[in-house]
């Protein structure tokens, strides 16, 4: 279970916060969707849970335990808005192993399948790769580090409708072995497959139910 509370974020070059308070709970193997403009603090609160900057005041937790940021970049894999834009292996496989040369065959080939890419010879490079496809990498990037949490920024932003239709059947896949948390600013398809939703405006989050968000609300 992942337990926000009273998570603040104000970074010292800021007039305000960029986070304001965040009390948020995602049930395991749920997907939680946050919606909210540009500038609202979505990024950034990925960026927190994902180890990568601290909060300023509150905490997070895993169950009863509560986490700081080194053991956030452990539980959590974050997959950034466009990953497609930081691949730096020259093939699948070498995209998969950065950072990992250590892993086996069999590990690869499962992070593969998680995401239906398992056909896909290794030596493909990634940039050759459909937008679906290389979303689908990004993501079995993260899951081979067999995280509990995933993170997932504007993951369908310039997919066409089939290929969001796609990633968002593979991400309702992905919530039966783990958390998901997602964030956008366009719900679209996913709003059929969240558990959880919440707004968030000007860094304050607010729980909703997914037919109570209307377009002008995050767009």
């Amino acid at each position: 279970m992942l337990y926000l509370k009273n998570l603040t974020y104000h970074p010292p070059a800021s007039s305000t916060a960029i986070l304001k308070s965040i009390d948020l709970e995602l049930a395991p193997q749920q997907l939680g969707l946050i919606i909210g403009p540009s500038g609202s603090g979505k990024s950034t609160l990925l960026e927190i849970l994902s180890g990568l900057v601290s909060p300023t005041a509150g905490n997070v937790s895993w169950g009863t335990q509560e986490l700081q940021p080194e053991n956030l970049q452990e539980l959590a894999g974050l997959v950034f808005q466009f990953p497609e834009r930081h691949f730096c292996g020259g093939t699948i496989l070498e995209e998969l192993r950065l950072g990992h040369p250590e892993l086996g065959s069999e590990r690869v080939k499962q992070a593969l399948s998680d995401v239906g890419l398992e056909n896909l010879p290794l030596h493909t490079p990634p940039q050759v790769l459909s937008g679906g496809q290389q979303r689908r990498l990004a993501m079995s990037v993260q899951l081979i580090r067999k995280p509990a949490l995933l993170l997932l920024d504007e993951p369908t932003a310039g997919l066409d409708w089939s290929m969001r239709r796609q990633l968002v059947h593979l991400l309702s896949q992905l919530k039966q072995q783990r958390t998901l948390l997602v964030v956008t600013h366009d719900a679209g398809d996913l709003l059929a497959i969240a558990d959880r939703c919440w707004s968030i405006q000007h860094g304050e989050i607010y729980p909703t139910a997914p037919l109570a968000i209307e377009p002008h609300q995050i767009a």
